[in-house]
């Protein structure tokens, strides 16, 4: 690539840390580095940290010349507005006018969007969804996010928070949401938090032997499910059955409303492979009717996991040039 090819820089914004890097047009991540969100306590200086930085990579990739824009990822991140709204885990509260701010502070375009619109956008730029239309993204982490792509484009609704899938409710009445408040979501169940809510509900209601009551209750997360289960335990098999299944009905429901080709999974989760895989598709294809069956592939993201978030926040500046 020639030295004076255009650049763009990256952000994704996390509850706990903002990874950012400099990015070409192929997909290279040139450059890359991270910073703390949850010390920053106000967004003035988030945003000076972020760009001491930022300005050293920029320098090394041939100065601010060469750059085209800046692509962010955040919760709650407004594509229309640039604005991150009411974000329940970043430590800044109510409307912060990020894009604005940034593009102040650098000097060159921003666009913002949540970060699993970011991810998508990557997918079909980068990765498992090039040449695609019409996708799914599913983030399955912490928390449960979603990206929609249909006809080659991002929904964003009528007020840019269009595909809030995470919060679709599954159960009426079910788990309660510790962040929303509301029950039966889908996050409350087929995150990692939710893998791990299952485990301490299965273990209380149950006399099932099981590996996991070697555990002190407090240290149980999915990887002490996913360990176990791949040592053959019936409990924590059982447990990764109900968490697809919880799955795989609400990707049924999200099928029917959009027909995509495929559904791409991405994040943590997807780590623990058929575990999480086979029992998400088969009942998918349980709660579809004849006419969605056996159309949609489930596929696992091509985008490396450490260069994911930076190459689609990125995305969204080539997006538009």
């Amino acid at each position: 690539m020639s030295a004076n090819a255009p650049l763009a820089i990256g952000i994704d914004i996390g509850g706990t840390g903002t990874k950012f890097g400099i990015v070409d047009r192929n997909g290279n991540v040139l450059f890359s580095g991270e910073i703390s969100t949850k010390q920053h306590k106000d967004i003035e200086s988030f945003i000076n940290d972020l760009y001491t930085n930022l300005s050293v990579l920029i320098d090394k990739a041939g100065g601010i010349g060469r750059f085209s824009g800046i692509g962010m990822g955040a919760p709650n991140g407004n594509y229309y507005t640039g604005t991150i709204e009411y974000a329940a885990n970043l430590p800044w509260q109510g409307i912060i006018p990020i894009a604005k701010l940034m593009q102040d502070k650098f000097n060159m375009p921003v666009t913002l969007t949540n970060d699993a619109n970011a991810a998508a956008i990557g997918e079909m730029m980068y990765g498992a969804a090039k040449g695609m239309r019409d996708f799914i993204m599913i983030t399955l982490g912490t928390g449960v996010g979603s990206g929609i792509v249909a006809n080659g484009q991002v929904i964003y609704g009528h007020d840019g928070f269009a595909g809030e899938l995470g919060h679709m409710i599954i159960i009426p009445d079910g788990r309660l949401h510790a962040g929303t408040l509301k029950r039966g979501s889908l996050e409350s169940y087929a995150s990692a938090t939710g893998v791990t809510l299952t485990a301490i509900e299965f273990l209380e209601n149950s006399k099932e032997e099981s590996l996991l009551r070697n555990i002190d209750k407090e240290s149980i997360d999915s990887k002490a499910v996913y360990d176990a289960a791949i040592k053959g335990d019936k409990l924590a098999l059982e447990i990764f059955e109900f968490t697809g299944k919880m799955l795989g009905l609400a990707l049924a429901n999200a099928v029917m409303f959009s027909s995509p080709e495929a559904i791409i999974l991405f994040g943590g989760l997807t780590k623990a492979g058929d575990l999480i895989l086979k029992p998400t598709k088969k009942h998918m294809e349980d709660n579809l009717i004849q006419v969605f069956q056996n159309k949609v592939k489930i596929l696992i993201s091509h985008l490396k996991e450490s260069d994911a978030a930076i190459l689609g926040a990125s995305a969204l500046v080539w997006e538009k040039n």
